[in-house]
């Protein structure tokens, strides 16, 4: 199973609380002003997808969508409208409570979309900022494990720190039998600059993340790479996959969002490419335009 059609699902943003500090948080300047998706939107989108049928999935995403009480409530009411699949984006936590995790798969949660940000329990939780967050998540991921009709994607957000730790990330859930997709984002800042100095060289990054992509295809796992540039990937750049599902958010996200400046690439004109977003505003006034690292394609 591919989950890779991003068009079939709709995904709201339902919480701007969250319990880690993971340093490389792309929002934390606005958490405290993004307003979550109001209930009478969800109860629109509800409606929508119980009279037309419109999508297959519904993703609950925010920045630790745990914390709402009545997450359970959300999914039971989402798989009454007719939604096929309820996916929860999560820092997975939580899910190290059995109970807490049987009521959510009994209200209808069958996907879950895993934050994963090192290889081990010092490498996680120094980039999370919490201790003990990796062992609560990796016990949650492993009572998962224990379904046969759930599936989870992990995502892993690619910095200075994390690049060098894909490969052992791979190595580290090989035994999660329903993790069937894995994910790498490379960072971006949401900003003009690299403040906190997180965005690593895309040369640098390449050599962990082709291993990474080999682990786990390897495994029988699909690999989702974002924010990368198509042309380094050579024969794995069908990995690059920038589509998302359709997003409902507070609008100011955009605002925010669009100061990354995106499709900086030298070659842009030159190239065919249809999903490689090229270079941010940030990595060229880090690192240059790069114009003797890419290549156009075509």
């Amino acid at each position: 199973m591919s989950l890779r059609d991003h068009e079939k699902y709709v995904s709201l943003t339902m919480e701007f609380r969250c319990n880690l500090k993971c340093v490389h948080c792309m929002i934390e300047g606005t958490m405290d002003r993004l307003a979550p998706t109001a209930e009478d939107t969800f109860a629109r989108i509800l409606t929508d997808q119980q009279q037309n049928a419109r999508w297959e999935g519904l993703v609950l995403t925010g920045s630790e969508i745990t914390l709402r009480r009545d997450l359970p409530d959300l999914a039971r009411r989402a798989r009454a409208a007719g939604f096929s699949h309820v996916r929860i984006q999560t820092h997975g936590m939580h899910l190290a409570r059995p109970g807490y995790t049987d009521r959510l798969i009994d209200a209808g949660v069958d996907e879950f979309f895993i934050s994963v940000a090192g290889s081990d329990a010092e490498s996680h939780d120094r980039i999370v900022q919490v201790k003990g967050a990796w062992d609560k998540m990796l016990r949650g991921m492993e009572h998962l494990d224990t379904y046969d009709h759930i599936n989870m994607i992990s995502n892993s957000v690619v910095t200075a720190l994390s690049y060098p730790l894909l490969p052992d990330m791979v190595d580290a859930l090989s035994h999660l039998r329903r993790l069937i997709q894995m994910e790498f984002w490379t960072y971006f800042p949401m900003a003009e600059t690299d403040e906190k100095n997180l965005a690593a060289r895309h040369a640098d990054i390449l050599p962990p993340l082709r291993a990474a992509i080999t682990r786990a295809r390897a495994l029988g796992r699909f690999v989702e790479v974002k924010n990368f540039p198509e042309c380094l990937l050579g024969q794995q750049a069908d990995a690059l996959v920038n589509a998302q599902p359709l997003l409902v958010i507070d609008p100011e996200f955009w605002t925010e969002f669009d100061r990354n400046e995106f499709h900086q690439c030298p070659h842009r004109a030159q190239c065919t490419s249809t999903e490689c977003l090229g270079l941010s505003a940030a990595y060229v006034a880090k690192y240059g335009d790069e114009r003797d690292l890419l290549r156009p394609l075509g």
